[in-house]
């Protein structure tokens, strides 16, 4: 028997509410990442040279940043050595490239970021057994030793570091879809990979292994009580990490032309960890942010026809902004939008 008329429609109005509710709250998401898309997609034709190179190395950091996400974020793990798998890459892409022609990229790109993947499936095996501090100290220790090896040996160049001459060749099998050199196609590339870093990332955190993460951030020890190898899903989630943070050096060697140590510094790693924070842990979208607004803070603070003289204390005002960010923003800049959502 049907239920009556009157007690059905509260029901059903609550239904559709939620519904949209529901469909506002994605769209909300959604058109935000699509306008900032198309502004990227657009912005070649109408920036000058110096400003398309300035955003091609903010999205390549904001492709470092999702990658740290994963671990700070998404699974709980603070890693404070994230640079090694970055510089890795970066070396790997440098000298596996021939001198005196362009290299495959269908060759350089998998061998730079499987390096990186190696190198953090070992670093992760032994890591991943300590948690906390301990965790912290240890991904710091594997990364300066990794920093060592390319300053310290004629095999990484010294402290000098090794030139990238030639970007590499996309030709397969005798066709060549594009040319990383041609216009602003590495331009676009990066852009591709930003996109597609977001969007394995939003679909995996969907998924069961992603939700499986996220009971491992809130609590571990009751994932481990309902039947889940934790250390397994850890150490994907760390070598997931260092791939896509090899992604990020890769681009960046071919960008820049040249590798050095300092990719793979404390300071580099520390750098990318307050791209996080700023932008808000836990947030894919806070990521991406904090690696623009970082940037853009570092190249305004560094401008002396702004500051002046102080302008080469730029590291002391940005010290200080990224304070007061916290301080008056815990949830990061992506809080700002969720309070602003919340109060509507």
């Amino acid at each position: 028997m049907n239920p009556p008329a009157s007690s059905a429609t509260p029901a059903l109005d609550a239904a559709a509410e939620a519904r949209t509710w529901r469909d506002s709250d994605a769209l909300a998401r959604v058109a935000p990442l699509a306008a900032a898309v198309i502004v990227l997609a657009a912005f070649p034709w109408f920036g000058d040279k110096f400003h398309v190179d300035l955003a091609t190395k903010i999205m390549i950091l904001a492709i470092f940043a999702l990658s740290l996400e994963l671990l700070v974020g998404q699974t709980g793990l603070v890693c404070f050595g994230h640079a090694a798998f970055f510089g890795i890459a970066a070396y790997t892409a440098a000298l596996l490239a021939p001198k005196n022609e362009p290299g495959s990229l269908w060759l350089l790109a998998p061998a730079a970021i499987g390096a990186a993947a190696l190198y953090a499936l070992a670093v992760g095996a032994l890591s991943l057994r300590t948690r906390g501090v301990y965790f912290i100290m240890i991904t710091l220790a594997f990364a300066q030793m990794a920093y060592f090896v390319f300053h310290d040996t004629p095999f990484g160049g010294g402290s000098d570091g090794i030139y990238l001459n030639f970007r590499p060749d996309a030709s397969l099998l005798g066709w060549r879809p594009f040319d990383l050199d041609a216009g602003h196609t590495f331009y676009y590339a990066v852009l591709v990979c930003l996109v597609g870093t977001f969007g394995l990332l939003a679909l995996m955190l969907r998924s069961r292994f992603g939700r499986a993460l996220a009971g491992i951030r809130v609590s571990e020890q009751r994932m481990r009580a309902a039947g889940f190898d934790t250390y397994a899903y850890k150490l994907v989630a760390f070598v997931l990490a260092a791939a896509l943070a090899g992604l990020a050096g890769f681009l960046h060697a071919l960008k820049d032309g040249y590798v050095n140590p300092e990719l793979l510094s404390w300071h580099q790693s520390g750098a990318v960890l307050l791209m996080v924070i700023l932008g808000g842990i836990g947030h894919l979208r806070g990521a991406v942010l904090g690696a623009f607004v970082f940037t853009l803070l570092q190249e305004l603070y560094q401008w002396h026809a702004i500051f002046g003289p102080f302008a080469k204390h730029w590291q002391l005002t940005l010290g200080l902004t990224i304070i007061a960010c916290v301080a008056l923003m815990p949830r990061g800049l992506i809080g700002l939008f969720d309070r602003r959502k919340g109060a509507r």
